[in-house]
């Protein structure tokens, strides 16, 4: 019996326009956010230049009721496919966690099939392992973050621009929003109660809602703003995440935490060391932060202080299950086991 096939690339544009459409949902029922579907266009692009690469489409060929052999040779089939598209994909640059990511996608894609588009597919895609490199979690420790927080000197060293993006960084590291919520807080998102200012949002990502009690120091950087509430909507003056993370580098550079971390990226298991690119030198501590330092720093600080694990998720929107999360309660731990060790030598106990 002769298999109908289709090209996977124009299957899988039209799993992209049912999921900007809102034909396609998320689980919970609500619409997928627009970095998704981004995400699955740069998928579709990898998908293109293979069917490029090998000289004939990819094909997907449903059939209500495969016999043992089209089994055996379907199997076959999308194995090679496993193994010749990831072999693309590192060929091209890419390191594990980007190949990891885009197998993802195409799981996404034919589970779309099976249960959205009901086409019998088979349940080969199962068998596409995502790979995966855990990366070292950067974050400041609290008597950096307090140095940024508070040194009067350093404030002053820095430019009007810098100054700005510090006030941004100081507040994100503060109440542990992502970027993208931050830079979007109006002042109707601050509410004051019995002298008490609260930061109240909604995160664009989760929809989930967080209320932060602020203390002293970001209410001041919140009253440096204040003579701009009827020239723009939002608190901070808009800035791309692009010139954040340019700024942000040079903060951080010139706050001293310039010490060699290094960078590694795995491909196949295998771990690569990178250079700077402009340097070639190993990459420092300020050359590897972003905006997502905020976040990190901000869950912990607040770990590292005794805040209840409970309360921090409250704050940073996390699940209760967030593998992400426990990633900084193992970072804190390390600073417990070390500042426990202290303890133990004071007692004249000194830890081996």
């Amino acid at each position: 019996m002769t298999l109908i096939s289709y090209p996977m690339a124009g299957l899988f544009e039209g799993f992209i326009k049912d999921s900007q459409k809102g034909r396609r949902l998320k689980q919970d029922g609500k619409k997928l956010k627009k970095d998704s579907v981004v995400n699955y266009g740069y998928c579709l692009k990898l998908l293109k230049l293979f069917d490029t690469h090998r000289g004939t489409p990819v094909s997907i060929r449903p059939q209500p009721k495969y016999s043992k052999s089209q089994l055996l040779a379907e199997k076959k089939y999308w194995k090679k496919f496993y193994t010749e598209f990831t072999a693309f994909l590192y060929k091209q640059g890419c390191y594990d966690n980007y190949v990891g990511s885009v197998i993802k996608c195409l799981r996404t894609f034919f589970n779309y099939l099976e249960t959205d588009k009901l086409l019998p597919i088979g349940r080969f895609h199962k068998d596409f392992f995502v790979v995966q490199q855990e990366i070292p979690i950067i974050t400041l420790m609290p008597e950096q973050l307090q140095f940024i927080i508070y040194n009067e000197a350093f404030e002053n060293s820095l430019s009007p621009h810098l100054q700005r993006t510090k006030d941004i960084f100081v507040v994100g590291c503060t109440v542990a929003l992502r970027y993208n919520d931050l830079v979007t807080i109006g002042w109707h998102n601050i509410e004051t109660k019995n002298g008490q200012s609260y930061l109240s949002v909604q995160s664009q990502k989760t929809d989930t809602t967080t209320r932060v009690m602020l203390p002293p120091y970001v209410q001041g950087i919140l009253e440096k703003y204040t003579p701009y509430k009827k020239r723009r909507k939002t608190i901070f003056e808009p800035i791309s995440l692009h010139r954040f993370n340019h700024n942000l580098r040079q903060l951080i550079e010139m706050a001293g935490y310039t010490e060699p971390v290094g960078k590694a990226r795995s491909k196949q298991g295998v771990a690569h060391q990178q250079l700077h690119p402009k340097t070639k030198k190993p990459y420092r501590f300020c050359d590897l932060v972003s905006s997502h330092i905020m976040r990190r720093t901000a869950v912990t600080t607040m770990l590292m202080h005794g805040v209840p694990e409970f309360v921090v998720k409250k704050i940073s929107g996390h699940a209760s299950n967030s593998k992400a999360f426990y990633r900084y309660v193992n970072l804190a731990q390390t600073f417990m086991d070390r500042e426990v060790e202290k303890h133990f030598e004071k007692m004249g106990k000194v830890v081996s």
